[in-house]
């Protein structure tokens, strides 16, 4: 589908799951041998997690499977403009499919910390999606492009280590929404979350 037409995208809500993790406990051992073993099998090391709620300004880590190789991220939810009724239903070619919906535009800053430089646009902004109170809201192909302080990211043709650029996603969510959340996460894994209030 061509990223440069301006088309509605329905797409089904989406549960998320969250995932409680709890600390390991261990009963006694009688036949364990050494204390150091005891202790592994009681406190085993820590699985690296993703996913989970982020505060105002704090990023994320997350690695993408780029063209020419696996890319290292830093990603911030920096903000989301919420536009009106009038400006959605000018947005879309079929108005009455957003009645009582706006716009909520996020903004995304993109730093390369490590991985091979990419030369041919990039992919890192598909792990990006909108939330309006708990709800996944319905993307908006193509209308962040013209957004001020959004750069397309198939036009980026050389992102090296240590360089960022600003990635926007718009969504259609309802007019009435109380909180607007940013979520981003890595293939299979779960969203970091950004939490904003519409209003």
């Amino acid at each position: 589908m061509p990223h440069h037409t301006t088309a509605l995208r329905l797409v089904a809500p989406v549960a998320v799951l969250a995932l409680s993790l709890t600390a390991c406990g261990g009963g006694d051992n009688a036949d364990a041998k050494s204390p150091a073993t005891e202790k592994a099998k009681v406190f085993p090391s820590p699985e690296p997690t993703s996913g989970g709620e982020m505060g105002s300004g704090e990023s994320a880590t997350g690695k993408v499977d780029e063209d020419p190789g696996k890319v290292t991220y830093e990603i911030l939810a920096q903000k989301v403009d919420v536009g009106t009724e009038a400006e959605a239903a000018k947005a879309v070619s079929e108005p009455d499919k957003v009645k009582g919906k706006v716009l909520a535009t996020a903004y995304l800053k993109y730093t390369h910390k490590s991985g091979p430089a990419l030369t041919d646009g990039a992919d890192v902004h598909d792990g990006t999606t909108v939330f309006a109170d708990g709800q996944r809201g319905t993307v908006l192909i193509g209308a962040s492009e013209d957004a001020a302080g959004c750069e397309d990211p198939y036009d980026v043709d050389s992102w090296k280590q240590g360089e960022s650029h600003v990635f926007c996603e718009t969504y259609v969510i309802p007019a009435n929404a109380k909180n607007v959340e940013v979520h981003w996460s890595e293939e299979d894994g779960e969203p970091y979350i950004w939490k904003f209030p519409n209003g």
